[in-house]
């Protein structure tokens, strides 16, 4: 009955993560979450229910695509946003920002990327693949403003999610190393457009299937162990 009872719970919890997937598909940059369980046993073959041993992201690409926000970016490649809210630091793959009054460049929740301020007198913005920004002024075009710089993780997956497509490093992802984009077989960054999220619908759709399935079996083992114990029950009264 435990065994099947725990079985029950774990595809109770990756209903919940798969759920929350897809009603997180159409936001840019969101990196679905994969939850995965173990086995508990007492040694050698006897199984005795199923534990759940966490979860955790995957960043896979998504798609990218055109977006028209004239402060959008996207990454190519590897690596992450390096953004800060007060003291907080952190990291995304969203690259949907919007200018604030003091000239940094913010995302719906407030996260400003690091490294580069517009200035007020800025009529246009230009982001090169290799993440140099440029603008123009009144008083002349294409002036340098600074670099935006990405980081990358031993272990990305160990990142810790703050909500939404925001994480933050932990001891197991390892500190961030700041990498450059542009250079041979590395990341780009794409000016005007945004990464479209990895959930794709149709494979969650179906995992929803498999899980509903596996909860019923699991549903059907703690009847059939109960009736057992029933019958047990009276025989033992008998």
């Amino acid at each position: 009955m435990y065994a099947a009872a725990s079985g029950m719970a774990a595809q109770q919890t990756n209903l919940e993560v798969i759920a929350d997937n897809l009603a997180n598909a159409d936001v840019a940059g969101f990196k679905q979450v994969t939850a995965t369980f173990t086995d508990v046993n007492a040694g050698g073959t006897l199984g005795l229910g199923t534990a759940n041993s966490g979860k955790h992201p995957e960043f896979l690409q998504g798609k990218l695509m055109h977006s028209g926000g004239p402060f959008d970016v996207a990454i190519d490649g590897s690596g992450f946003f390096r953004v800060e809210r007060g003291n907080t630091r952190a990291y995304t793959r969203n690259g949907e920002f919007s200018r604030a009054a003091d000239g940094t460049l913010r995302n719906a929740d407030g996260w400003a990327l690091r490294d580069v301020r517009i200035p007020a007198d800025a009529t246009a913005v230009h982001v090169a693949k290799d993440g140099t920004v440029t603008i123009d002024t009144n008083a002349a075009a294409g002036r340098n403003i600074g670099r935006i710089r990405l980081a990358t993780f031993a272990a990305p997956e160990q990142l810790l999610p703050l909500g939404g497509t925001v994480f933050a490093a932990t001891p197991d992802s390892g500190p961030e190393q700041r990498i450059d984009a542009g250079k041979e077989n590395g990341p780009t960054i794409a000016f005007g457009m945004l990464e479209h999220s990895n959930v794709s619908i149709v494979e969650s759709m179906m995992q929803i299937l498999t899980a509903q399935r596996a909860y019923e079996a699991n549903a059907k083992g703690v009847q059939a162990a109960d009736e057992m114990q029933r019958i047990a029950n009276n025989l033992h009264r008998g």
